[in-house]
């Protein structure tokens, strides 16, 4: 099985993690796998989107990964970070179809 075929397993595990995140109840422990499990999933994408001379995508991924990067974090209060998952999991979905749709 080729990975380009399997492109949006990685999106959808960082879409469960990042729609988890929306429980009030979840420990800080949660937190910090999120921010681990996103930053190394997008880090992935983005070298797929590379990989695919996607450039325009590698940033967005890229950036995507640095903000959720969990030795260097950003310190943002709940409700941006609420926006923030939300615009994410928005990134996850189209990068589904944008790395896919470009054969190499």
């Amino acid at each position: 099985m080729k990975t380009s075929n399997c492109i949006w397993i990685p999106q959808t595990v960082a879409c469960l993690f990042l729609l988890g995140a929306f429980n009030p109840d979840n420990p800080y422990s949660y937190y910090i796998i999120l921010r681990w499990v996103v930053c190394g999933v997008f880090a992935y994408l983005a070298y797929q989107a590379l990989e695919k001379k996607q450039i325009k995508w590698t940033w967005i991924l890229g950036i995507t990964a640095l903000i959720y990067n969990p030795i260097f974090r950003v310190s943002l209060e709940r409700e941006f970070w609420s926006a923030i998952n939300l615009l994410t999991i928005l990134i996850a979905i189209v990068s589904v179809f944008k790395i896919k749709s470009q054969k190499q």
